[in-house]
């Protein structure tokens, strides 16, 4: 079940998120040390400033996602902090989280999601194209001392077609 997290859900936070960079290290912009560090009121602030979508089951957050509003694109928004436990992955968990990503993205009226996803990462990259993002040939890395990882910019543009959520490529062809 996904639930989105509020206020008063701080601890919950960091602990998913801290369970996250320890299991992928690689996959996220901040390390698991930064995130140790931070107080209880900065993971407040965060539940505040992005929805964060978690998947509970059995009393156990398995996976969460947040969305972001991009910072130069109003028509966009952002897909970031995407993870899965290894527990609950191949089970459609990843696809539930991201639809919820999708539907907060449709409420605002914006027209697409961007993400950034390691160049290494291969079932994520699979995952996303999958589910309709495409690569636009941007690509980026790691904050230092990772810079060595490069990151590739997938997007997908929203439209509505019947009260669903469709892709279409970046350059309208499809």
């Amino acid at each position: 079940m996904i639930e989105r997290l509020r206020r008063g859900d701080g601890a919950r936070l960091r602990a998913i998120r801290l369970r996250a960079l320890a299991d992928a290290p690689e996959a996220f912009g901040s390390t698991l040390a930064e995130s140790e560090a931070r107080s209880v009121v900065e993971w407040e602030a965060q539940i505040e400033a992005l929805p964060t979508f978690v998947w509970r089951e059995g009393g156990a957050d398995l996976g969460m996602v947040r969305g972001a509003p991009h910072d130069s694109d109003l028509d966009a928004g952002y897909l970031i902090s995407m993870w899965v436990a290894p527990e609950a992955r191949g089970r459609g968990v990843a696809d539930a989280l991201v639809g919820e990503v999708v539907a907060w993205a449709r409420g605002r009226g914006l027209r697409r999601l961007v993400l950034d996803v390691g160049e290494h990462n291969v079932p994520a990259r699979r995952l996303y194209g999958r589910l309709g993002f495409v690569a636009t040939g941007g690509t980026g890395t790691l904050p230092g001392p990772r810079t060595h990882l490069r990151e590739v910019e997938m997007v997908m543009e929203l439209a509505e077609s019947r009260g669903s959520v469709t892709a279409r490529t970046v350059d309208g062809a499809g």
